[in-house]
């Protein structure tokens, strides 16, 4: 004991961990090691550099240096060599608001901001109470639907085959995931069910809906699902598109979750049981957190899928913000810079996406430091 005192801590630990030489350290020494290792690994590195930095160079001429940023003439865009972006600001009102009204467009920009407001609230800790939420939503709901119909306060009227852009691809991605999710937790907790029909029928429609290309689902809710009301009785088109998207959406996320509920300890159950909590209390309380927990990732996925899957709107004759762009950029005018349009679009799907990856990543954060 004596002897262990009067040694160094890493001796009297245990071996000291092999560390590289003091001067083999930090990004210089990496770069080093791994991309000038050996005469044939500094060749391929030169050369992927090379063609990397012609490619960035390129990039940065085309999209800023000799981009044409602003002008009502087409003609400039087409004798210059850079990315024409002046037809974003040309065309923006169309791509983000498609055949809405033009003077009612700021009704689409308050509900955007509404939806925004509510969904940040909604994403933060000290708003997780449902005495919050519940009435939050509510209020959102019946300002958006106000907003987009009309029809009273003095606003105009506007149909839902008139809406169009980013407000409805918002819209039916809300309501899919809205819509979709409770569905999805009750298929998941039907497969795993002891009782034969509810079990049976849980299997049924995610093996049978995921086993069908969602053109097809969403064509049966147009085309077929009308033939079976009755005469005088009608349902909204979109609608009956928006809870076909949400029922495939739910088939795929359903089986997510019961990956999750299969990866719960058995021990789990039993302690619940001990503890006399029924069968809904046990999966509320400590089951389908904890598996929610698990497979969040993938739940995330999925997530970002469903806005994507919004651009099948288009059947009905809607205009989503891809649609939107396609259809706009038939101007004859402008037709030849649809690139910047796409891209356009693309960084709007791109914003979203990352952010909701990012919020995951923080949320599984809160979850292994105990926040939540």
């Amino acid at each position: 004991m004596a002897n262990a005192m009067n040694l160094p801590i890493s001796a009297a630990d245990g071996p000291a961990k092999d560390l590289p030489p003091q001067g083999a350290r930090g990004a210089l020494s990496w770069v080093g090691r791994n991309l000038f290792n050996s005469v044939p690994q500094t060749i391929m590195t030169l050369v992927v550099g090379w063609l990397l930095a012609r490619f960035l160079w390129f990039v940065l001429n085309w999209a800023i240096l000799d981009a044409v940023w602003y002008t009502t003439d087409p003609e400039v865009c087409r004798q210059a060599a850079g990315a024409c972006w002046a037809v974003i600001v040309e065309k923006h009102r169309p791509i983000l608001f498609g055949m809405y009204p033009h003077e009612e467009h700021w009704r689409l920009v308050l509900m955007i901001a509404i939806y925004l407001v509510t969904v940040v609230i909604s994403l933060a800790p000290a708003f997780w109470n449902l005495r919050l939420l519940i009435p939050l939503w509510i209020f959102a709901v019946v300002a958006i639907t106000i907003l987009m119909f009309g029809g009273v306060f003095g606003l105009p009227f506007v149909p839902t085959s008139e809406w169009g852009g980013l407000p409805l691809t918002i819209l039916l991605f809300t309501g899919t995931v809205l819509f979709g999710m409770p569905v999805a937790v009750f298929l998941a907790l039907g497969r795993r069910s002891p009782l034969p029909i509810a079990r049976g029928v849980s299997v049924m429609l995610v093996e049978g809906l995921r086993g069908v290309p969602l053109i097809t689902i969403l064509f049966v809710a147009v085309n077929i699902f009308p033939l079976f009301l009755p005469t005088g009785v009608e349902v909204n088109k979109l609608l009956r598109i928006t809870v076909g998207i949400a029922i495939f959406f739910a088939c795929y996320q359903a089986e997510v979750i019961r990956g999750g509920l299969q990866a719960i300890p058995r021990g789990q159950y039993e302690a619940a049981a001990s503890l006399n909590m029924t069968y809904w209390q046990t999966t509320r309380r400590i089951i389908l957190p904890q598996a929610i927990r698990i497979c969040l990732p993938a739940i995330t996925n999925h997530i970002i899928a469903a806005m994507k899957n919004t651009s099948f709107v288009i059947i009905i004759g809607l205009f989503d913000i891809l649609t939107a762009t396609t259809a706009v950029m038939q101007d004859p005018l402008w037709r030849r810079f649809y690139i910047e349009a796409y891209l356009f679009v693309a960084l709007i799907y791109l914003g979203f996406g990352f952010a909701l990856s990012r919020y995951a990543r923080r949320v599984e954060r809160w979850i292994a430091s105990g926040r939540i």
